[in-house]
């Protein structure tokens, strides 16, 4: 089979992006409002793939979003925002990038409208999540993998 007949044997479909898990919390209305607002961000993100069949995914994309002043929680946002992916054709290599960067990256922008709608209609000032890498952010993982297969200790952060 030559190669372009193989690329045209490759297939990548969005047959849906839902709302999976939702959550918001405001534990310190009303009092919180009366403070002055300089906040500080908490996001945590979260990416899984779960192989339903042959060719069809879901994959989920989970932020929670802890807006806090000083040391009072003023928002807390859990958003699990999934989507479902016809794939074939593609390698295991591109499929794990497809799963672990190319979805996720597809997902985010709605959740980022999720996250902003539910802090606005909570009363507090918008919150837009700045882009993500999420790439980047794959290829990191990776690289970790292969040395945590090699046996090397994980990097560590500074």
């Amino acid at each position: 089979m030559t190669e372009n007949e193989q690329q045209n044997e490759r297939q990548f479909v969005v047959h849906r992006i839902y709302t999976k898990d939702l959550s918001y919390e405001a534990p310190n209305a009303p009092h919180i409002f009366r403070q002055e607002w300089q906040p500080k961000l908490e996001l945590n993100m979260n990416t899984q793939a779960n192989k339903l069949d042959a060719d069809t995914f879901e994959v989920i994309l989970s932020v929670t979003a802890t807006t806090k002043l000083a040391d009072q929680t003023a928002s807390i946002v859990e958003v699990h925002l999934a989507g479902l992916f016809g794939i074939q054709g593609f390698p295991d290599p591109e499929l794990a990038h497809l799963l672990g960067a190319y979805c996720p990256n597809l997902l985010f922008p709605y959740v980022r409208e999720v996250v902003s709608d539910l802090v606005t209609k909570g009363s507090f000032p918008q919150l837009v999540l700045q882009p993500v890498n999420f790439d980047a952010l794959f290829a990191q993982h990776q690289q970790q993998m292969a040395d945590q297969a090699k046996g090397d200790p994980a990097p560590t952060s500074h």
